[in-house]
């Protein structure tokens, strides 16, 4: 009797405790749906930064980027434990840099892939688009505010190799975190904690500016 009696205030409890409660979608859903929004993307802006000693040499760069390749801005390297700043330009396969002193000097951009190759992030085949739609293990946390735009965050497992290609020198696969804008699907932030003791860190990676025009030329020697 007690039973038959607590039964409906608990269904009435249940049906009004959460007026307008929005049910998350499913995180390889999101996941699938920005790799496609990333796929058509023109320009962005991106950041990326490190907390920690995370093993990886690229330590902050920042700057600007075309779906063709373009790029241009700001890098710190971190070469047998001394930080190394360098301006860049990427046309075309000429690559032009600097250091905070002399003027530009040129290498092609299979050289710079070996250091770290920005244009990468927009290439269909193996950037942002890739690493989303390779990633497993998605789980859709909450919905939060990233620069004031409603994003979804999704937990994810994501593969050395492909991580790689973004960020040079990671030699494990990474359980981090991507925030997905929850209007256009596209990827807003990623957080990649990685290493071991001492040597661990989180790569922190932010995009924003998405398709404002950008203008790559090459610089005067």
């Amino acid at each position: 009797m007690l039973a038959w009696l607590v039964l409906p205030l608990c269904l009435a409890v249940a049906c009004t405790s959460s007026p307008g409660a929005e049910a998350l979608p499913s995180g390889r859903e999101l996941l699938d749906k920005s790799a496609a929004a990333m796929r058509t993307v023109k320009t962005v802006a991106f950041t990326i930064a490190t907390e920690g000693k995370p093993p990886v040499p690229v330590r902050h760069a920042e700057g600007s980027l075309t779906r063709e390749g373009d790029a241009k801005g700001t890098l710190q390297i971190d070469v047998l434990g001394n930080l190394q700043e360098l301006n860049f330009v990427l046309t075309g396969d000429t690559v032009y840099f600097k250091g905070p002193t002399g003027g530009y000097q040129t290498m092609t951009r299979k050289e710079l892939a070996g250091i770290y190759d920005p244009s990468a992030i927009l290439n269909a085949d193996t950037g942002v688009s890739r690493l989303l739609a390779t990633a497993s293990d998605a789980k859709t946390e909450a919905v939060e505010k990233i620069g004031g735009v409603d994003a979804y965050p999704v937990s994810v497992s994501l593969s050395q190799q492909v991580i790689t290609t973004l960020v040079p020198g990671v030699n494990q696969g990474v359980n981090g975190k991507v925030w997905l804008a929850k209007d256009t699907g596209r990827l807003l932030k990623a957080s990649l904690p990685m290493g071991t003791g001492a040597n661990s860190g989180t790569v922190l990676v932010t995009f924003d500016d998405y398709d404002v025009p950008v203008t790559v030329t090459a610089p005067a020697k």
